[in-house]
């Protein structure tokens, strides 16, 4: 603290020397200005009155002269003239005193007016004063002549004086000059010797700091003549092996911390590929390796290139860009080893914690066996169904032709049999029907026959044919529309199939009291169409397989768990898709979104 206060009182002691001899310059400078201008004002102020008493006496002197050759001389104008011409040579002579070396002065001129005076009383003839009298005639060229004289040593004091002030001028200027260069030559002298004492220091500093910048800590550090720069030096130095083991450590825990990630991300049962900004592939882990054939020298290509599909690299842009996909893509078919692979693969955004995409992740999952075995049920549902369906439908129509002829009392026992055989077959029939339906969504064997369909009309007539069950239940069943609609290209039987499902669904999750609404707005180039109620909602936990065959969610279960999973493959046979959005308590919405 010590050397540092040193260092700032020698800097504070040389700028202040050159401020204190600068302003000591332009003090003088400025005093020496200021007394010239009050000298110079003093002296053109005199001698401006000396010229304005002059002028003024010449022309009351001339006025004189008209009255006394005038044709009616006026004794009394004469006398009032002549009395102003002694004020004025009284104001001059006041003002006379003190001005010294004057060739000819006012109290002069005054005497020459009474000689002038004395004169003109001796005169005979008034009226011809200046013409044969040649004392008057003398007199009054004295007396002239005196005044033209007083004023050109009027003008030449003005004169004199504006020469002094200029010499006077040029001496301050030129004094001005010396101790601007005095300050010059100090100020270049001290500069250069800071410089050269402190300056290559300094930049033999800045140099080593940038080369610690760069991670290279082999530096050489400048001496000193000054014992404050050495010591800044040795500070620098320590500073520099202080980052020098920093930096080795936070190497080593680096790497250590790159190896465990590369651990973790080896030790996936998935394959994951990390893409950077840009769509470049920069790493894959063993389990990508193995489900796609492919060794390290994949890495930097572009994805959709790298895995021979176009369709993804708009895929990634999307989610690099901050999107996400409207529907869950198709899986990838992959040859390796001469074998057939199916892989299913999801690609989500990499974040950084200011909120700008670093990159994306895309993780596969290998579903060669999950897909044969769905192929497998989804046929043996469909042959199942076909061959259920006969059987099934002959035992019912058995069974009615056997009510028709069994009589029982109504409230006996056997009728309470009959009635509850007659409902399981019915439910029976649904299932199969349910599961005929669905499997032939999944295996593309239902066609839709599309048509132009009116959003208002489609909800009217699903709340109409709800309308006396939700009166019975005390529930209100409400159709919301916000706005005119487009019509949409859509098979409407499939459409009140899913609306249907919804509301059924929604009337036995709703209790009384409730309501339901029927809504559809426009968002973009599709139109939402959503069953909202206010029951008892779905818990967190569930909601994320609800679409999935034969799950069944909720305290009030029924079915085989097909009715939501139908509902997706109508939706998405339509090009739309469906989702769900619920509180538990608070209640449920179904939504689906179809293109316009």
């Amino acid at each position: 603290m010590k050397l540092a206060m040193k260092l700032r009182t020698r800097l504070f002691l040389s700028i202040s020397a050159l401020i204190t001899v600068a302003l000591l310059g332009l003090l003088l400078g400025l005093v020496s200005v200021m007394q010239m201008a009050g000298t110079q004002e003093a002296l053109v102020r005199d001698n401006f009155v000396t010229l304005d008493l002059g002028l003024k006496l010449r022309q009351t002197l001339g006025d004189q002269l008209i009255l006394m050759m005038g044709d009616k001389p006026d004794p009394a104008a004469f006398e009032a003239s002549k009395q102003h011409y002694f004020q004025l040579l009284d104001e001059g002579i006041a003002h006379d005193q003190g001005g010294e070396g004057r060739q000819y002065g006012f109290l002069q001129a005054k005497e020459d007016y009474l000689s002038f005076l004395q004169a003109l009383a001796l005169s005979s003839d008034p009226s011809h004063v200046l013409s044969g009298n040649e004392a008057l005639t003398e007199k009054f060229n004295v007396l002239r002549s005196g005044l033209i004289t007083e004023h050109k040593h009027a003008l030449d004091r003005i004169n004199e004086t504006q020469r002094h002030a200029r010499d006077r001028a040029l001496l301050i200027a030129g004094l001005l000059g010396l101790v601007g260069l005095a300050v010059l030559i100090i100020g270049f002298v001290t500069a250069h010797a800071i410089a050269r004492r402190f300056g290559e220091p300094i930049e033999a500093l800045a140099q080593a700091a940038d080369h610690i910048g760069q991670g290279n800590f082999e530096v050489t550090l400048p001496i000193s003549s000054a014992v404050e720069m050495n010591q800044l030096t040795k500070r620098f130095g320590i500073m520099a092996e202080a980052l020098r083991q920093h930096q080795a450590t936070n190497i080593d825990e680096l790497l250590a911390g790159q190896q465990r990630l590369q651990a973790v991300l080896d030790s996936i049962d998935d394959g994951l590929l990390m893409i950077d900004r840009e769509g470049h592939l920069e790493h894959l882990n063993p389990v990508a390796q193995r489900q796609l054939g492919w060794d390290t020298d994949r890495l930097g290509q572009g994805l959709g290139s790298a895995l021979e599909r176009p369709e993804l690299d708009q895929q990634l842009q999307l989610v690099l860009r901050g999107g996400t996909l409207e529907r869950a893509p198709e899986d990838l078919s992959i040859e390796v080893d001469g074998e057939s692979r199916l892989l299913t693969y999801s690609l989500t955004p990499v974040s950084h914690t200011q909120g700008h995409i670093l990159g994306a992740v895309m993780v596969l999952h290998d579903v060669t066996e999950q897909r044969a075995f769905e192929r497998v049920r989804s046929e043996f549902v469909l042959r199942a169904s076909h061959e259920l369906r006969t059987p099934v439908t002959g035992m019912h129509m058995a069974f009615g032709l056997f009510r028709e002829r069994a009589h029982f009392a109504a409230d006996s026992r056997e009728a309470d049999l009959l009635d509850t055989v007659n409902e399981e077959m019915q439910r029976l029939m649904q299932l199969i029907n349910d599961l005929l339906n669905f499997s032939r969504y999944q295996n593309g064997l239902q066609k839709l026959s599309l048509a132009p369909c009116s959003i208002e009309e489609l909800l009217e007539q699903a709340r109409s044919r709800f309308a006396d069950t939700a009166q019975e239940k005390g529930i209100d069943l409400l159709v919301e529309v916000q706005g005119p609609l487009p019509w949409l290209q859509a098979d409407q039987p499939q459409l009140d199939r899913v609306l249907d499902n919804l509301i059924d669904n929604a009337l036995r999750h709703t209790g009384a009291d409730g309501q339901i609404r029927l809504q559809a707005r426009r968002h973009g180039e599709r139109v939402i169409i959503s069953v909202e109620d206010n029951g008892e909602g779905i818990a967190y936990g569930q909601q994320g397989r609800i679409f999935e065959p034969f799950v069944q969610v909720g305290r009030k279960k029924g079915g085989a768990g097909l009715g939501l999973a139908l509902c997706k493959e109508i939706v998405q046979l339509h090009g739309g898709r469906m989702g769900v959005y619920s509180r538990p308590g608070q209640g449920t919405q179904f939504y689906m979104a179809l293109a316009v």
